[in-house]
Parts: C-alpha cells; sequence; structure tokens
C-alpha cells in the first residue's frame, strides 16, 4: 500500500510544491496514514485544511482502504 501512496501524493505535490510547501510520507499502518507536511505547508495555518480537503481526499480517492490522513511534527497536528 505504500508504494500507492506515494504514488498518489506525487499527484498533490505539485499543487503544494506551487505554493512553497512539499508533503513526505511517514508510515502507513491499517489504513492510516502519517504524514510530514514541509516548507510553506508546515507552517501554515491552512494546512489542516489542506490535509483534510486536498491530500486526505485524493488518497482516500485513490486507494480503497484509506481510512485518514495525519500529519506528524507539525505545529498544528490537533
Amino acid at each position: 500500500m505504500r508504494e500507492e501512496v506515494e504514488k498518489a501524493l506525487g499527484k498533490v505535490r505539485p499543487f503544494l510544491l506551487a505554493d512553497g510547501g512539499d508533503i513526505e510520507l511517514v508510515d502507513v499502518t491499517d489504513g492510516v496514514v502519517q504524514v510530514r507536511l514541509t516548507g510553506a505547508c508546515g507552517s501554515c495555518p491552512m494546512s489542516q485544511m489542506t490535509l483534510r480537503q486536498g491530500v486526505e481526499r485524493a488518497l482516500k480517492e485513490s486507494i480503497p482502504g484509506i481510512k485518514e490522513v495525519v500529519a506528524v511534527n507539525s505545529p498544528f497536528n490537533i
């Protein structure tokens, strides 16, 4: 599943890079994807919206079995 997630993140990454940010895959366990938002995305107050409405939506549409996407080591991690 990790390879599928990396491939799906590759489709989202250009949008993040355009705004000065990026995303790194940390782990995939039992349908929960852990990512680290970096660059401008790591400190952006809108990062949770980007994570839910952009990244999580894209991964869930592309890969059956994805339950949630969570940010780790982010100042805005809830």
